[in-house]
């Protein structure tokens, strides 16, 4: 419904409040410093505390209703045009009748309508004065509150007026606000996935989708196929998932600790220059591109080797996928272990050359020790990275759900999966749509219980090392 809002209108609108909110700034530390060389007394705040208790007067109900003409401006059309349609529209099924609204918006602001009959080509030259006059409404009434927010900002400036306490008020109350849209947001995001979860096992046994090993999610079409309401084991994934994991992290883990403390410790200040951005760039680049080096390069070339040798290896394997998961997660665990081995106070790797340890022992003994909060943290970054990875999996490891631990066959992942149900034209309230709900519920416990057992290790090394 973003085609509703006019953008133009609203960015111009935006600009002269910023301006505004500008001029504001400067107008009210100009006064407070006037006040302040008039040889009367101190002001009891900084003329920049006035400035910004200014700023927050003018910028802030201007930009808040802005933001409401974002939010309210589709329903309001859509509530405002009602009241001229013809009573044969309004009679509509609500399915036909959404899709009239949106052939209308589609051509007042943009796109492809699925029809163009003269009630559409009405509605949509309706909807765009409505649209308009919203804009202009919306943009003048952000001018004025502006306007008596500078005034009013402007009468409580005074010599023994407390606008540090004022603007630290609204700066505390913005940041309660942030704080809490993060907790809601992740509240609305577990009971989302809860709720719809809950719909799939209200028609399917949880025992038979956590241990079922028959995956088939496409409803069957004759009697002699698998499951007429489809199979909905979930094995195959979990082991698919797991498995590239494993090889994901038996190629990043060693490979990026490792150039970490060779950075860390061992690097020259030159070799350190060049050699932590290039690893960086890995972070860098698209996991599409990873997926083409995969399916075009790494799994040719293992294909090859295991002919070479007698091996039956799949064109597409878990194998390939997993050596390039490993690549593309490098510069995750070595950058923080970098970053976190050299937070390790000298003062410890002092003490220990002083004991007569050698280098290598007081890094394997003293220094990975004390770093081992971040480490772990790294770790676990790059373990939600391999177990969230889609594309990679997608081009080089199949889509098929294989029970199977054989690295050279064809593998699926829980995330690739729930891509695939929730890709094209979709019944929503259907097993199969759910199943991918139970899936996201499933991939969000496993990272919780990660994340639970990381922060034990951080607790149990902070507490030895403060």
């Amino acid at each position: 419904m973003d085609a509703f809002a006019d953008v133009p209108v609203s960015l111009i609108a935006a600009a002269i409040v910023l301006a505004f909110g500008t001029w504001a700034w400067q107008t009210g530390a100009t006064k407070a410093l006037a006040m302040a060389n008039s040889g009367q007394g101190r002001l009891n705040s900084l003329p920049g505390h006035h400035g910004w208790y200014a700023v927050l007067w003018v910028v802030g109900p201007a930009l808040g209703l802005l933001l409401l003409h974002e939010v309210i401006a589709p329903a309001a059309i859509r509530s405002l045009l009602s009241h001229s349609l013809p009573a044969e529209v309004l009679a509509l099924p609500k399915e036909r009748l959404d899709l009239f609204f949106a052939d209308a918006g589609k051509i007042a602001f943009g796109g492809t309508p699925s029809q163009r009959t003269p009630d559409v080509l009405a509605a949509a030259e309706a909807m765009r004065g409505i649209a308009a006059n919203l804009n202009i409404a919306f943009g003048l009434g952000a001018l004025v509150l502006a306007a008596l927010g500078f005034f009013l900002s402007r009468s409580h400036l005074g010599r023994d007026f407390r606008a540090r306490n004022a603007v630290e008020t609204c700066i505390q109350a913005s940041m309660m606000i942030a704080s809490g849209i993060a907790i809601l947001t992740t509240l609305g995001i577990v009971l989302s996935l809860l709720f719809e979860t809950l719909k799939f096992f209200s028609n399917y046994s949880p025992i038979d989708f956590l241990f079922g090993t028959q995956w088939s999610p496409q409803v069957a079409i004759r009697a002699d196929q698998i499951g007429q309401s489809g199979a909905f084991g979930a094995v195959p994934l979990f082991v698919g998932t797991a498995l590239i994991m494993l090889i994901a992290m038996a190629i990043a883990i060693p490979v990026g600790l490792g150039s970490a403390i060779y950075l860390s410790e061992y690097a020259s200040a030159r070799a350190r220059a060049v050699v932590k951005p290039v690893l960086e760039l890995l972070a860098g680049i698209p996991t599409v591109v990873f997926g083409f080096f995969a399916l075009l390069t790494v799994a040719p070339i293992i294909r090859a080797i295991g002919t070479s040798v007698g091996l039956d290896v799949s064109a597409q394997s878990a194998l390939a996928a997993g050596l390039v998961m490993g690549i593309m997660i490098i510069p995750f665990i070595s950058s923080l272990s970098d970053d976190v081995i050299n937070a390790v106070p000298q003062a410890l790797r002092d003490g220990s050359y002083a004991m007569g340890a050698t280098k290598s022992e007081t890094i394997s003994r003293v220094v990975i020790p004390a770093a081992l909060p971040g480490i772990v943290g790294s770790v676990l970054l790059a373990v939600s990275k391999a177990l969230g990875e889609t594309m990679i999996v997608t081009m080089a490891a199949g889509q098929n759900a294989n029970l199977t631990l054989n690295p050279l066959d064809m593998v699926t992942t829980v995330t690739v999966q729930i891509v695939t149900l929730l890709t094209g034209d979709q019944e929503y309230d259907s097993p199969k749509t759910h199943a991918a709900f139970a899936l996201g519920f499933v991939l969000f416990f496993v990272t919780l219980i990660l994340n639970i057992i990381a922060l034990r290790v951080v607790q149990k090394y902070r507490d030895k090392y403060e």
